[in-house]
C-alpha cells in the first residue's frame, strides 16, 4: 500500500532513493489559507529549541490526517519508530511553508490539501468516516487505488500524483531525521584502526578482470603481505 513501484517489487525503507520531482497543484486553496513564512529544516523536527512545534500550514483536522497517513506509509517496526514519531508531519508542515515562501505561490500546498480532502471524501463515501477515523482495512482500500500508478484508474490520476508527492515527502522527512539515519545504519566516516588492504577474495576478482582486459579505474592496494 505504501510502496511506490510500478513493478510491484516493493519499496523497503532501505530502498528509498528514487524521489520524484514537484507536482502541479490539484486543488485551489481556500481564501482563508494564508501563505506561511518560514525556512526549510533539512531534517524532521519534532520540537523546537523553545518548545513544542507550532504548525504553520495545517489545521487541526488536517494535522490528524497527516499523522495517520505518514504512519501508514512508514509504520513502526523492529528497527525504529514510525514516521510521526520521527517528526515527519512537522517536516512536511515546515517544507510546505518554505516552498510557499520561496516559490511565491501555494501550488504545493494546494496539492497536499486537495489530496487530504479527497481521502476524507472517499472515506466518507465508502466508510461513512473521515479517513483518519476509518479502520486500517478501509484506509488500505483507498490507498491501494493510488499507491501503484500502473494499476490506477484514469479517474484517480490526480490523486496518484498527490500520493506520490506525499509519500516522497514522508520518506525524505523520515530518512533525514535522527531516527531515520539510525534506521539506515549508515556509519559515515568511521575510523579504521588498522587498514589491512582489500579483501583478498575481492582483489582476486579484480586481478582476474584486469587479466581479461578490464579498463575500469582500479588503485592497486593489494592485501597486506600479498
Amino acid at each position: 500500500m505504501a510502496e511506490n513501484n510500478d513493478n510491484e517489487a516493493g519499496l523497503s525503507r532501505r530502498n528509498v532513493f528514487q524521489i520524484l520531482g514537484a507536482v502541479p497543484a490539484l486543488a485551489a486553496v481556500t481564501a482563508a489559507t494564508e501563505a506561511p513564512h518560514s525556512h526549510a529544516h533539512m531534517a524532521a523536527q519534532p520540537t523546537t529549541a523553545t518548545g513544542p512545534y507550532k504548525r504553520q500550514t495545517f489545521d487541526e483536522h488536517q494535522w490528524k490526517t497527516v499523522n495517520v497517513l505518514c504512519d501508514l506509509i512508514i509504520p513502526a517496526d523492529d528497527h525504529s519508530g514510525s514516521a510521526s514519531q520521527a517528526g515527519v508531519p512537522e517536516f512536511i508542515d515546515d517544507w510546505l511553508a518554505f516552498r510557499a515562501e520561496q516559490d511565491g505561490n501555494l501550488n504545493l500546498t494546494a496539492s497536499i490539501f486537495g489530496g487530504l480532502m479527497w481521502l476524507d471524501r472517499e472515506s466518507l463515501r465508502t466508510a461513512d468516516k473521515d479517513f483518519a477515523d476509518a479502520s486500517p482495512e478501509q484506509q488500505k482500500r483507498i490507498l491501494d487505488r493510488v499507491a501503484y500508478p500502473a494499476k490506477a484508474a484514469e479517474a484517480d490520476h490526480n490523486w496518484v500524483v498527490f500520493f506520490n508527492e506525499f509519500r516522497n515527502l514522508t520518506v525524505s522527512g523520515f530518512f533525514s531525521s535522527k531516527m531515520g539515519v539510525a534506521d539506515l545504519q549508515f556509519l559515515g566516516n568511521t575510523v579504521v584502526p588498522e587498514w589491512k588492504g582489500a579483501n583478498p577474495k575481492v582483489w582476486a576478482v579484480i586481478e582476474e578482470r584486469l587479466k581479461n582486459g578490464y579498463q575500469g579505474g582500479v588503485i592497486a592496494v593489494k592485501p597486506m603481505g600479498a
